[in-house]
């Protein structure tokens, strides 16, 4: 990475650390209790802070476990950004919830991220009985940068023959980071991602362009996803990166994965943060539902 790409990594990082954890103020779940913990995972790119989100007692234990991956580009590093969600799901999904403060851009690139979320994954699967959590019922989810990394955790233990997570949630993923962003158009005239903030977040998390066309680097432009596990992909219909995203869906579908794809209308990137508020819940409560369904999840109501 050049030294001015790196500088101006910098300044975006700093300039988007404060507005990414602004979430808009009905969407907060502000009603929703929290009872968290924070642990630290050791991996093979060093230790990663994570916080346990835990649903509420009485629901029957050990419960399954959602594990999230937060967005930003690969360079902001707020987990706290996806606190309304994790409380949510852990409240309403009858899972724990595992946010991972995995290391960015620039100060550590690609591979590190999918490393670091490779590894916590795999010590969540294999610590369920210390932790008071079911391990052999998994599910991994992320939004944006982070549902690049969920489609690398799921093709590098489907690739490792480790663990088989039972859902991998996809909210607004880049999976083609070769093309040129210019080329990604949106249904309106100013979306929130622009051709220029998205060379900045490429060149910070894949200084190498001969790593872009990896597959952990850009899922989309690969074709061996059989075999990976069951999807939920959704799309933004305004969102720069939709096309790609619907495509994925579409070549997933195509491999013979199980996919539910869900396109909210009239809404850009990151509206499960930013609204509108009826579709940022809408897609919310979709998460929740899908993973009380795959993880086999007790509820509240029937706990």
């Amino acid at each position: 990475m050049s030294f001015s790409a790196r500088i101006q990594a910098r300044g975006v990082q700093l300039l988007l650390s404060g507005v990414m954890s602004r979430v808009h103020k009905d969407l907060r779940f502000t009603d929703v209790p929290k009872r968290t913990e924070t642990l630290r995972v050791e991996t093979g790119a060093g230790p990663v802070d994570c916080t346990v989100y835990r649903p509420p007692a009485g629901i029957g234990t050990p419960a399954p476990v959602y594990i999230n991956f937060h967005g930003g580009g690969f360079i902001v590093a707020r987990p706290e950004q996806d606190d309304h969600i994790c409380r949510y799901i852990a409240a309403t999904a009858g899972c724990v919830v595992i946010n991972v403060d995995y290391a960015v851009a620039p100060q550590r690139v690609f591979p590190v991220a999918v490393t670091q979320a490779y590894d916590v994954t795999e010590w969540v699967v294999e610590n369920g009985t210390a932790n008071d959590w079911d391990g052999s019922r998994v599910a991994v989810g992320g939004h944006s940068a982070g549902a690049n990394l969920t489609a690398a955790v799921c093709r590098t233990a489907r690739d490792r023959g480790t663990f088989t997570p039972r859902l991998q949630i996809i909210d607004s993923a880049p999976v083609d980071l070769v093309a040129d962003p210019a080329t990604k158009v949106s249904r309106i005239a100013k979306p929130l991602l622009s051709p220029q903030l998205m060379r900045i977040f490429t060149a910070a998390y894949v200084p190498d362009p001969a790593d872009l066309s990896d597959p952990l680097v850009s899922p989309g432009l690969t074709d061996d996803l059989a075999g990976l596990p069951p999807a939920l992909v959704i799309t933004a219909e305004n969102d720069r990166l939709r096309d790609e995203g619907d495509a994925y869906a579409k070549a997933l579908e195509a491999a013979g994965v199980q996919v539910d794809h869900r396109v909210f209308e009239g809404v850009d990137h990151y509206f499960t943060h930013t609204g509108p508020v009826p579709a940022g819940k809408e897609a919310i409560e979709l998460m929740a539902d899908a993973l009380r369904t795959a993880l086999g999840a007790a509820t509240p109501e029937a706990g």
